[in-house]
């Protein structure tokens, strides 16, 4: 049996339940702030902003 190790992204450090369940996703994400911005100001690149969709079941 193979071990598959999870990495986790910026995303684990977050309160919101929302943020928590992608934070295995396999994309460098950033939250909302002031890291993110200066991150796109200084490789001129934009923002990329997801809403996201959440249903509560």
């Amino acid at each position: 049996m193979k071990i598959i190790e999870r990495i986790h992204n910026r995303l684990a450090k977050e309160k919101s339940p929302y943020l928590l369940q992608h934070q295995y996703n396999p994309v460098n994400w950033y939250p909302w702030g002031d890291e993110a911005f200066r991150k796109a100001q200084r490789e001129g690149k934009s923002v990329f902003l997801s809403i996201g969709i959440h249903k509560w079941i």
